[in-house]
């Protein structure tokens, strides 16, 4: 399967890089490193992920408070947002 990744979770993964890098040296660095392991794995096994709304499965980054939410549809897994747990939920529930 191939991995796309909408506009829309590349500008909230540059955006959370960028506020990381700023808090402490190297941190925006382990934050890529955290979101490349996800993916990997999303990669790797779509379906492990549980369901958190109606098609839209959830994946957890490891040491950061966000989630990667995304859809498999046919041969292609289409990631729909990289969401700090505190934001509302709404905000990517709109996209699926």
């Amino acid at each position: 399967m191939t991995l796309l990744i909408r506009p829309e979770a590349e500008a909230e993964i540059a955006e959370a890089f960028d506020y990381y890098a700023a808090a402490a040296e190297g941190l925006g660095d382990s934050f890529l490193r955290a979101v490349e392991a996800c993916l990997a794995a999303i990669e790797r096994s779509p379906a492990q992920y549980a369901l958190a709304h109606k098609n839209v499965r959830r994946a957890l980054l490891r040491r950061f408070p966000y989630s990667v939410f995304y859809v498999v549809e046919q041969e292609q897994i289409v990631v729909l947002a990289c969401f700090h747990a505190r934001r509302d939920p709404k905000q990517w529930q709109r996209r699926a």
